[in-house]
């Protein structure tokens, strides 16, 4: 079944291309899903993770903002609505690289398929929205290891409000990007802050060899592309279980 939008060879021109990374010091893999809210995104990796594991491979799967050491300062700053762009980065940094440590890295050493609910990328496409230089950003994070594949679901802004809003009664401060000022109105608010958040993801499509998803397609259908994506370019053999 063909992929949509581009596979990881198409997806950067050569030029464009980051150098050939070394040697990497672990037998594991990683998979990593990205997009706005409302694009898909978790549903599917949750489905990816069903299947593997109903296929008996080692798998391990993490999501963005999930460290126990640094959800409490997190939520005390959120309350109290403290964080300005750069602590907030500072923060989210902290979470991704004590699971980075702790969870990540030891899983791929083990030899595991890593599942990845948001990856640094979460950080360049939100922080960046918020103002935060791109050099600083990909600096901050220049130790993570690039994925295996990297899944981008894209849906129409309009079409991922509506899935957001649909479910949620309410929008938290920082969620809607209130600290920005964009808007007084949470959701005119929120609605501005993704699309500020979808552009930095659009630009990264080519840089960071990104496989593009149609966000807008059925949920069966991506599943599908998704798996033929995973088969054909890790070797999933590696990871059965004895």
């Amino acid at each position: 079944m063909a992929t949509p939008g581009v596979t990881i060879e198409e997806a950067a021109k050569p030029e464009e291309k980051r150098p050939k990374p070394p040697a990497r010091p672990y037998s594991g893999a990683l998979v990593v899903v990205e997009g706005i809210d409302g694009s898909g995104k978790s549903t599917q990796l949750h489905l990816l993770k069903r299947w593997l594991e109903v296929g008996g491979y080692r798998t391990y799967f993490t999501e963005w903002n999930s460290s126990p050491l640094v959800k409490s300062a997190t939520r005390r700053g959120k309350k109290r609505r403290l964080l300005t762009p750069v602590t907030f980065s500072l923060i989210h940094a902290a979470d991704f690289a004590d699971r980075y440590e702790r969870q990540i890295l030891p899983l791929l050493r083990s030899g595991h398929l890593v599942l990845a609910d948001r990856y640094i990328y979460t950080a360049f496409a939100r922080d960046g929205a918020r103002g935060c230089p791109v050099g600083w950003l990909r600096n901050l994070y220049q130790y993570a290891v690039i994925p295996d594949v990297t899944f981008y679901f894209r849906a129409p802004l309009e079409v991922a409000i509506r899935r957001i809003l649909s479910g949620r009664p309410r929008l938290k401060y920082y969620e809607a990007g209130m600290d920005l000022g964009l808007s007084l109105d949470p959701i005119e608010s929120f609605t501005k802050f993704q699309g500020l958040t979808l552009a930095r993801y659009d630009e990264m499509v080519q840089t960071d060899n990104f496989v593009l998803m149609d966000g807008t397609l059925p949920v069966h259908q991506l599943q599908q592309k998704m798996r033929d994506v995973v088969a054909g370019h890790i070797e999933l053999k590696r990871f059965k279980n004895a």
